[in-house]
């Protein structure tokens, strides 16, 4: 038996008076952040009650149920409940566009829906979306909890607990849609082993520990926490336009709850660093910065010693289908090398390699020509993190999966098949992994393949040229590599000026010495 929702329980029955979750409400006469505060009990008595409501509406073991819901209690104690009771949460970014989350439901085919009233509404109007959905259960757009027995300081009852279905490690648990952000979105099929994989792996690679605080500015992080032992802190910001947030509200929040872990993007935690670099804040609950989603920007290495003087910044490298795969410290990262990202250490249980680049369906990973250390191919990956499959999708499926060595173990989660991440990349002479761009981005150029990382990071030292992208003119195979630089120019005469210095800064480097053609675009 496995089942990602027995943590829940666990943690309930050792620690129930501990806090599990923390939702800001507003603010204190003080302007401290005013939280509604649940302990492990409580939280474990609000899923019982949506178990209990959905049971109760119809929904059962392995329905898909489509999770339309608030971050924080509504979502936890709702999909900790639909795990409970062996059914598929359907988890889809809200902020990648009405068109493509309406072709995500549709093809997901979801029973179940669990909704705020806005997004029953939009079950109804987007009928054709939503045909297969045969029971819909509210949650309120409210902060307060379904106040149970614990929550109110009562003795817990039987009805205060989860049951928890019998599941199997290689059971369905959830589906998680990739954000689309590198493609068209697809439904990525986890299965209750792998949680348990990533509850793991998370937990031995940054050596979590019961009771740390953590502040996760992506809300799909936080369903990890009740299993990791950790109070989760509910953001203020909206997860469809994360990069709106306002950084002194995240920095009240660390300071106020001692916060000791936080994960975000790249993009995020510039923004939290700037406020923090010109306020002179520094963060001393901070054991560890989790920064993922994109490289992370050299000055960003940097100036984390300024801001985190008891703790470290880390980026952990993965994908929704495969996470994590490596992760490498401030302590670490390599940040000299122009060849590359450096994305550090494979985790123990994951086995990497570096496979000839190859845009067609590898059958059996015999079929797979795996190159010498140094050389630049596709990054493939083995291990009990890894998915199995995309929903609904196939051919999808056969692109992104080979079928490994036939053995015993091949029926376990994450075993017998590798992943391939769609990146490329190479393994250094210490085993370490270096990230050198999306495959499908590369340039094809007569004399052989040009990889974005290394590209950029050339002219990514001039201060102009902070963001750019390398990019391919013509048919491939003899395409005619460019640099697109996001900057404004005022005159033809400044644009031959950049472009010549730029050029003069290509010629010292053999990766970037046959680019000779520049665009400026206005930011």
């Amino acid at each position: 038996m496995s089942n990602i929702a027995s943590h829940l329980p666990l943690m309930a029955s050792r620690t129930p008076t501990i806090p599990a979750l923390k939702i800001p409400r507003g603010r204190s006469a003080r302007g401290d952040i005013d939280y509604l505060s649940l302990s492990f009990a409580e939280l474990e008595g609000e899923a019982a009650a949506w178990q209990r409501k959905l049971a109760t509406a119809g929904a059962g073991r392995g329905d898909r149920a489509l999770v339309m819901v608030r971050p924080g209690l509504p979502l936890i104690a709702s999909v900790f409940a639909l795990f409970a009771m062996g059914a598929i949460p359907v988890v889809i970014d809200p902020g990648m566009g009405l068109r493509s989350f309406l072709s995500c439901v549709r093809r997901s085919r979801p029973r179940v829906l669990v909704g705020v009233p806005f997004a029953l509404l939009i079950s109804r109007i987007a009928r054709g979306s939503f045909r297969g959905v045969a029971v819909r259960v509210g949650s309120s757009g409210r902060l307060d909890a379904r106040l149970s027995k614990a929550t109110k300081g009562e003795a817990a009852s039987d009805k205060d607990r989860l049951v928890i279905a019998p599941t199997q490690e290689s059971d369905q648990a959830a589906i998680f849609f990739t954000s689309g952000s590198t493609g068209a979105p697809k439904g990525v099929c986890y299965e209750h082993g792998m949680f348990q994989a990533q509850v793991r792996l998370v937990r031995e690679t940054y050596g979590i520990e019961p009771g740390e605080v953590d502040l996760p500015l992506l809300p799909i992080f936080a369903l990890f926490n009740p299993a990791l032992g950790m109070t989760t802190i509910v953001p203020e910001i909206d997860p469809r336009k994360p990069a709106t947030v306002d950084p002194a509200r995240i920095v009240q929040a660390i300071l106020q709850e001692g916060v000791t872990n936080l994960f975000g993007s790249p993009t995020l935690w510039r923004i939290v660093a700037d406020h923090c670099l010109s306020k002179g804040i520094e963060l001393p609950s901070l054991k560890r910065v989790l920064c993922a989603g994109a490289p992370v920007p050299a000055s960003l290495w940097a100036d984390s010693y300024r801001f985190l003087p008891k703790g470290a910044m880390h980026s952990p490298y993965g994908a929704t289908e495969a996470l994590p795969v490596s992760s490498v410290s401030a302590a670490r990262i390599d940040l000299s090398s122009l060849k590359g990202a450096h994305v550090g250490t494979p985790v123990p249980e994951a086995e990497v390699k570096i496979i000839e680049l190859d845009d067609n369906p590898i059958a059996d990973i015999a079929s797979a020509k795996e190159l010498f250390r140094g050389s630049i191919g596709e990054i493939i990956v083995k291990g009990p993190m890894v998915s199995r499959c995309y929903d609904q999708l196939p051919e999808a499926t056969a692109m992104a999966k080979i079928q490994g060595e036939a053995s015993p173990a091949a029926t376990l989660t994450g075993a017998g098949f590798w992943h391939r991440m769609g990146d490329t990349g190479f393994l250094d002479e210490n085993g370490d992994l270096w990230f050198c761009g999306r495959k499908a981005e590369r340039v094809e150029t007569k004399d052989g393949p040009m990889f974005t990382e290394p590209c950029e990071r050339v002219f990514r030292q001039h201060p102009r040229a902070q963001r750019c992208a390398l990019i391919g003119l013509g048919s491939r195979g003899g395409q005619r590599p460019a640099i697109v630089v996001e900057t404004k120019v005022k005159n033809s005469q400044e644009a031959r000026n950049l472009s010549n210095v730029l050029r003069h800064l290509a010629l010292q480097h053999p990766q970037t010495a046959k680019i000779n053609l520049f665009y400026f675009h206005p930011k």
